[in-house]
């Protein structure tokens, strides 16, 4: 099955004013429908034209070498925007509770959490992510460039900032340390919590 735009789970003003009407409208319904369309068309014809998306991400080698690129871009940038809208929601921000909450106490508690993820994602250059990943059964920090996942390197994106550009501008401009430091107003713990408790 080819690639489709999923629905928000929320109206495109929910997260107002951490992330405003517009900007949701034109992410979700522009530049994500891109990376479907784009997805689709590369993997076309391919062995992987029917595949899930985190199968696409593990197995880009088998992919011939004119589609690596795009592929990697697009299926990349259809996997991370999923995550995205899921893990936000109009009822946020808070302190994540069992199982995560023990696992962000043993990582150093949870301010200790954003630090490192706004931090990362503000020494991200140019476009990408930063992520909170389960990485052999632990949680850890990184960022990716670009749409690269961290499925691509066999590392489980549990929650994870878009730092591109067009995530944020309408509303913050070049201040991506203020978009990163709103962002966790918005926060699904649950789904976070979801896919960690999936993860480990």
């Amino acid at each position: 099955m080819p690639f489709s735009l999923p629905d928000l789970p929320y109206a495109y003003d929910a997260l107002e004013p951490t992330i405003d009407a517009r900007t949701m409208e034109i992410h979700h319904g522009k530049h994500h429908q891109a990376y479907v369309d784009n997805a689709n068309k590369a993997l076309e014809g391919t062995d992987l034209a029917d595949a899930s998306v985190d199968e696409v991400l593990t197995k880009l080698d088998s992919l011939p070498a004119d589609k690596q690129a795009a592929v990697r871009n697009n299926a990349g940038g259809h996997a991370n925007h999923s995550l995205f809208w899921t893990i936000m929601g109009a009822d946020g921000g808070g302190e994540p509770s069992g199982a995560l909450g023990d696992a962000i106490a043993v990582f150093g508690g949870l301010d200790a959490l954003k630090e490192q993820v706004n931090d990362a994602g503000v020494k991200r250059f140019g476009s990408g992510w930063t992520w909170v990943v389960v990485d052999g059964g632990t949680l850890a920090v990184t960022s990716t460039a670009n749409q690269d996942s961290p499925i691509s390197d066999g590392k489980t994106p549990i929650l994870g900032i878009d730092v591109w550009e067009h995530a944020y501008y309408l509303n913050y401009q070049n201040r991506r340390p203020d978009y990163l430091a709103a962002w966790w107003n918005v926060v699904n713990w649950d789904e976070v919590a979801r896919r960690f408790e999936q993860a480990t």
